[in-house]
């Protein structure tokens, strides 16, 4: 306890601590993934517009997924006590008003434009960053990144063009309504789009008038990290944004579960946001969760097949399929069928595994042996149940000899597949080659939940009926594309499909004002991007004027108005 109270003592000065008497520390622990590595760049917690360590000292050693070697970069881990911290150093901030009652907005649109303008002169060295520790290559980074500045934009305008309302009140009075900021958000990013799902939850928040603790992930924290000090050059308050990197299970928790946070915003698995929305949901604060997808691609028999080929590849392999509305099912009208799949294969087959940094390369690997497992078991026990293997796979997996992250994995074996061609330097990396299956039932596992990898099952349909009980057979509804040159089938198959976006001849196309979020619980509730999300940071204030003339006395005057 006296350490965490000399702790904020230094970094906090003038707080009160009582909020952290129930803490008990455990025995301290030096490395959660310890570096061999004496070179290696440090990053502490981003807390109260400075860097420091985690309170126990845990740290985590990043590792390259296309090489499995030390990055040279090592992150401090929060736990719960660090928490703590940064949400009595992001309550501090708010109830300050330095921020929240911000009453000039250009100011806050200003600072919002500053940081915009930041993340624009740093994209370069973010990009790269993001490439080495997702895996995900160099040219998707960059294409993905130089958009980034637009949620920030976007919000700094509507901070400034925002008005109040003035609803109807019967009498000589006048109501009117203004939006104020919650008080201290919580958002929990993952690790597939780091900087990405990190810049759309903290636009909006900020333009609200919040203040934020963010949790990027340990395994990608990197360039969030870096909006630390991105927002402290543009001149955002100390305190206002505070970014704990950690585990889900610990620090994630703790953040969702913390009394004083009044909105938890969390993008992840369908199962952690379950948890989440039931810890958050003990102290009443509001949830805003972008969980699991299993997105249809439905193709119809009057599409140009080469373009339909490219787009839909495009849907599933992006990112190594490692995204919430990666095309997984590939659902095409049973005239063009085989022809299709042959033509999908053969561009699935087409497309170049190699080192993110390479600017030609197509497709990286996935993040780490976890996953690369995980992706591997669903493709084998789909072909225990009958599925064919049209094109990619794997033909096992060896075992780990040990446990530990630090310890060097066998390369996988790999059969006849285009990892064969991978350099001798990726060899031990966490590639899975984009893979196609064919001989699907729709009520397989594959086909019903979320692999999280470059893995796309491929199923005939005879009608447009059909087509869209196959597309809605599915717990999730986040995405969907409709793949046709006829406009009215088109809107009509949008207008029927379960899934809160929708893509028409295209896929994965997101934009600041573009609502973003799923239809069904496995998908989430709530909203990012556009107005919803900067309404979702705020709560109304309503203030109602009597403007009568004379005095008022409701226990004199027996026929005085009362509600």
């Amino acid at each position: 306890m006296n350490s965490i109270v000399s702790y904020i003592s230094k970094y906090l000065p003038g707080q009160t601590h009582r909020s952290l008497s129930h803490c008990r520390l455990k025995p301290f622990r030096r490395h959660f993934y310890p570096s061999c590595n004496p070179r290696s760049k440090h990053h502490g917690l981003w807390i109260n517009d400075q860097s420091r360590p985690a309170l126990k000292g845990l740290t985590h050693t990043l590792q390259n997924p296309a090489t499995r070697k030390d990055l040279g970069h090592v992150v401090s881990i929060a736990e719960a006590q660090d928490i703590d911290v940064a949400v009595e150093a992001a309550e501090s901030s708010f109830h300050s008003g330095v921020w929240s009652r911000e009453t000039d907005v250009k100011g806050r649109s200003k600072v919002l434009l500053n940081m915009a303008h930041g993340l624009e002169k740093r994209l370069p060295e973010l990009s790269r960053l993001e490439s080495l520790q997702t895996g995900r290559p160099l040219r998707e980074m960059r294409a993905q990144l130089s958009r980034l500045p637009e949620w920030f934009e976007y919000f700094a305008a509507l901070v400034r063009t925002e008005e109040g309302s003035l609803p109807p009140f019967p009498g000589p009075y006048l109501n009117y309504v203004r939006r104020v900021p919650l008080g201290v958000c919580a958002l929990l990013t993952p690790w597939n789009h780091p900087l990405l799902i990190a810049v759309k939850k903290l636009a909006p928040a900020l333009a609200g008038g919040n203040s934020v603790v963010l949790k990027p992930p340990e395994l990608a924290p990197l360039a969030v990290l870096a909006l630390g000090e991105i927002a402290r050059d543009a001149g955002l308050p100390p305190g206002v944004l505070n970014i704990v990197p950690g585990q889900g299970k610990v620090a994630g928790r703790a953040l969702a579960a913390h009394p004083r946070v009044r909105k938890v915003d969390l993008t992840g698995g369908t199962d952690t946001g379950r948890m989440t929305a039931c810890v958050a949901g003990k102290n009443l604060a509001k949830v805003v969760a972008e969980l699991g997808g299993k997105t249809p691609m439905l193709v119809f028999p009057d599409v140009d097949v080469d373009e339909a080929v490219n787009m839909c590849a495009f849907g599933a392999f992006v990112a190594a399929g490692q995204t919430c509305v990666s095309g997984s099912r590939l659902l095409v009208h049973e005239s063009i069928f085989d022809d299709f799949a042959a033509r999908f294969a053969a561009k699935a087959q087409g497309l170049r595994l190699g080192d993110p940094l390479h600017l030609e390369t197509d497709v990286g690997p996935l993040i780490s042996r976890a996953q690369l497992e995980r992706v591997h078991g669903f493709v084998e026990r789909a072909k225990t149940k009958g599925a064919k293997v049209l094109c990619g796979g794997l033909g096992s997996i060896a075992s780990s000899p040990s446990s530990s992250p630090t310890t060097p994995t066998p390369t996988p074996v790999r059969g006849a597949s285009p990892l064969q061609s991978l350099p001798r330097h990726l060899a031990s990396g966490f590639f899975y080659p984009p893979t196609a299956l064919t001989s699907v039932h729709p009520d397989m596992e594959i086909m019903q939940e979320e692999v999280f990898g470059p893995v796309v099952c491929l199923l005939p349909f005879a009608s447009e009926s059909e087509a869209v009980a196959l597309a809605n057979r599915s717990p999730y509804g986040l995405g969907a594309s409709v793949h046709t040159k006829c406009g009215r089938r088109a809107h009509r198959v949008a207008d029927s499909l379960q899934a809160g976006v929708i893509w028409l001849n295209e896929h994965h196309r997101n934009a600041p004002a573009s609502p973003w979020g799923g239809v069904t619980a496995a998908s989430g509730l709530g909203r990012e991007n556009g107005r919803e999300a900067w309404m979702d940071y705020t709560q109304s204030k309503s203030v109602v004027v009597g403007y009568a003339e004379g005095a008022f006395d409701w226990f004199s005057q027996r026929g005085a108005r009362y509600g």
